[in-house]
């Protein structure tokens, strides 16, 4: 089969699978109204009216949209050939025609009065058959604690963007318990092999047990709640839910039960001891595979449906047993015939991270092994980290099997300005144009949101484009028009040199990694180079300051003043740090106290200090979703530990430190301050007893620093104190002039 048959196979199962009677178009018209309710209100919603026609996408079977209507006393007609192409036909009219802007940290919704006509009637249709949404890890780093109202936003955001795949995790490891209950597991074996809710997306994917644990009965109830809304309110928009399939990982009590059963422990994972990974992974050819991966399937599309579409990792980060073709090939196999042993229309989605993650076990042979194990077509590889580090141009489009380009972005849902624009921007076209390209799709794969909007502003648009963006200066000057409600010389400026600068990354070195000396455990040898000029950084700070007057009233402006604000401390402990470094190496104690009390005791309280200022940056907010979770004091305290753990130290000993940083109000005061203080304690004391600094010692001083944090009890305010552009400002006031002047120094 060829590539593009393969291409046709799997969008001829797809369409199926998205239906097409007249009940699903008003249900799915119907669910937009009531999302376009939500966002404007019933008055500015009665303005606009909204159907759902599968007719619309005959000709090209793609998502289309058609505009028209609008200006005094007409109403704007929204036509979408189903509802997420009718919901990314709104935000098209709402962004292009009204300059609105809908984004995680707040939108800005101003409508003209009256609406603005359609001049002429305007049809789009997506180059993209899917628009896919969500990392495993995401269910982790980003949606852990949230109830449905906050689920419901997200789900909005996702229709408006024209995201039509998606994840759908929640609730799974309800359902295995019945089938290890069913197995014969005991309930404390299950409780045991289960890890904790912020840890739950690496305990799916087999790189982790138990850390973290045990998941509450009422966990389980919430989730199942949570999940059936999650996909009622998916479907409703005609997106196609992605719910989990079983990938061989099993937990070792099995082998109580069924002593004969071939089973091979894998290596650790993340640092951690095999008391927390070395997961136990099920022969391809034992009996129990297919009854195992049959049972959970079984009774997950009994509880909760299906579209068809199944993800599982078997080897994500975990170095299979053998690197033989055959066995590689087996064990893929089995996964794809669990799944249609029950759904014989299944279609099997596979983050395709494994591939780029251990090039040197993924050689050729071994890829392919994987790719050809499936029927072409019903294999839908993501390509995670496309726009730094593609896969299909290495795999020959993924040997013929269908792909979607995919934007990662981000890791750890870390905080700290970055991205890759210009790579986002040429990437899907670029994957398109490839000999026989399978690509069916584009994607946002970040690990963690609610950071760098500007990044997935232009990903979003991206599908539905059939080009790149022609000039990105001038997309970012009305990006930041929109997103303050008005053009601002001052802001646009700010925007380009942000493009320019921290958005400008380049090269496979680049990576959505905070690095920065800020979050990191101290040493005296901390890189500090970026790619990027910090005055660049500086000088849009400056900018943002200087259209405060004009914009302060603007939530989404306040949040980027805050943002800036906090990317220049950033850069500005960098500094310091190089400036106490290099005073110590030149054993000159006096610049090393000066350097050394700045960044501790003014600096990094002053960050602390702005944070505090935005809800969307208090760690007592973070906590606080955490305990609302919960139903009972004891599990308050398992979520609020489980929170506390991911953003620092993540495992027992520190084993994937500070991977998950967060710039936070509370975490820079407690955590983050107390490192650095006794960082340049020791130094100091090193100077002065003229001994070696010993970096073993500090390490270990410090680990007991970060423990200190984690098993603290103290509440954190959920609620934002002072006042931002005040506060940046004082903050502007006291370093930029030293900046400007190219001292550190004020004398």
């Amino acid at each position: 089969m060829g590539a593009a048959a393969a291409a046709a196979v799997l969008g001829l199962l797809l369409l199926v699978a998205a239906g097409g009677a007249a009940a699903d178009e008003a249900r799915e018209a119907a669910a937009v109204r009531a999302l376009l309710v939500r966002l404007l209100g019933p008055g500015p919603a009665a303005a606009f009216s909204v159907s759902v026609k599968r007719a619309l996408a005959a000709e090209s079977g793609l998502d289309t949209y058609r505009l028209s209507g609008g200006g005094a006393g007409t109403r704007v007609l929204v036509l979408g050939s189903t509802g997420v192409a009718a919901a990314a036909g709104l935000h098209r009219y709402l962004r292009d025609f009204c300059g609105c802007h809908v984004a995680w940290s707040g939108s800005q919704l101003r409508l003209p009065e009256p609406l603005p006509a359609v001049p002429q009637v305007l049809t789009e249709a997506t180059p993209n058959r899917y628009r896919y949404y969500q990392n495993v890890c995401t269910h982790s780093y980003s949606f852990v604690w949230w109830d449905w109202a906050r689920w419901e936003q997200e789900l909005d955001w996702m229709a408006l963007n024209g995201i039509n795949l998606a994840l759908a995790w929640s609730g799974q490891e309800a359902i295995w318990q019945r089938v290890y209950l069913a197995l014969g597991l005991t309930q404390s074996e299950i409780d045991e092999y289960f890890t904790g809710p912020a840890f739950l997306a690496w305990g799916r994917m087999g790189n982790l047990h138990t850390w973290g644990g045990p998941l509450p009965h009422s966990w389980h109830l919430k989730q199942l709640y949570l999940q059936h809304r999650i996909l009622d309110r998916m479907r409703s928009f005609g997106m196609i839910p992605v719910l989990p399939a079983f990938s061989g990982h099993v937990p070792k009590a099995l082998t109580r039960v069924f002593p004969q059963i071939n089973i091979t422990q894998l290596g650790s994972w993340g640092h951690f001891n095999c008391s927390y990974s070395c997961s136990f992974l099920l022969a391809p050819e034992d009996p129990l595979f297919p009854i195992i991966g049959s049972l959970f399937l079984r009774e997950l599309i009994q509880e909760f449906g299906t579209n068809h579409i199944y993800g599982a990792d078997t080897f994500n980060e975990m170095q299979p047993p053998s690197s033989e073709p055959s066995y590689l090939a087996s064990a893929t196999a089995s996964v794809y015939q669990a799944m249609i042993t029950v759904d014989s229309d299944a279609v099997w989605l596979l983050q395709g991270w494994l591939f780029q993650h251990q090039p040197q076990f993924w050689g050729p042979a071994q890829v392919k092994a994987v790719l050809e194990a499936v029927p072409r077509g019903r294999l839908l590889v993501l390509d995670l980290f496309a726009e730094s580090q593609p896969v299909y141009i290495q795999t020959a489009s993924f040997q013929g099997q269908p792909f979607i380009w995919c934007m990662l972005h981000n890791f750890g849902g870390n905080h700290g300005l970055f991205g890759a624009l210009e790579a986002v921007n040429r990437g899907p076209v670029a994957a398109r144009l490839f000999p026989n390209s399978t690509i069916l799709g584009t994607g946002m794969a970040p690990e963690g949101i609610g950071q760098n909007e500007v990044v997935y502003a232009l990903m979003a648009e991206l599908g539905w484009r059939k080009d790149p963006v022609a000039d990105l200066e001038a997309w970012v000057s009305s990006f930041a028009a929109r997103r303050y409600g008005v053009a601002h010389r001052d802001t646009e400026a700010a925007w380009r040199l942000l493009l320019r600068s921290v958005y400008n990354c380049s090269g496979e070195a680049c990576s959505g990694h905070n690095r920065s000396p800020l979050v990191r455990r101290p040493s005296l040898q901390m890189v500090t180079t970026v790619w990027y000029n910090r005055s660049d950084v500086f000088e849009a700070w400056r900018l943002l300051l200087t259209a405060a007057p004009t914009l302060a009233s603007s939530p989404t402006f306040r949040y980027d003043l805050l943002d800036v604000t906090r990317q220049a401390a950033q850069e500005l402990v960098s500094l310091y740090y190089v400036e106490a470094r290099s005073a110590y190496l030149r054993k000159e104690l006096v610049p090393l106290l000066r350097a050394a009390g700045v960044l501790v005791y003014e600096l990094l309280p002053a960050l602390d200090k702005v944070l505090a200022s935005d809800s969307r940056f208090l760690l007592g907010r973070w906590l606080e979703q955490a305990r609302a979770a919960a139903v009972s004091e004891a599990e308050a305290h398992l979520y609020e530990q489980n929170s506390r753990y991911q953003l620092t130290l993540w495992g027992p000993e520190g084993n994937i430190l500070d991977y998950a940083n967060k710039q936070l109000a509370g975490l820079v005061a407690d955590y983050y301050t107390p490192r650095w203080r006794l960082f340049m304690e020791m130094l100091v004391e090193s100077l002065v007893q003229g001994i070696p600094f010993q970096q073993h010692q500090f390490d270990k001083n410090a680990f007991q620093l970060e423990q200190t944090f984690i098993f603290g009890t103290q509440r954190y305010p959920s609620q934002p104190d002072g006042d931002t552009v005040d506060l940046a400002k004082k903050l502007f006031i006291k370093y930029y002039p030293r900046l400007v002047a190219g001292s550190l120094w004020t004398d």
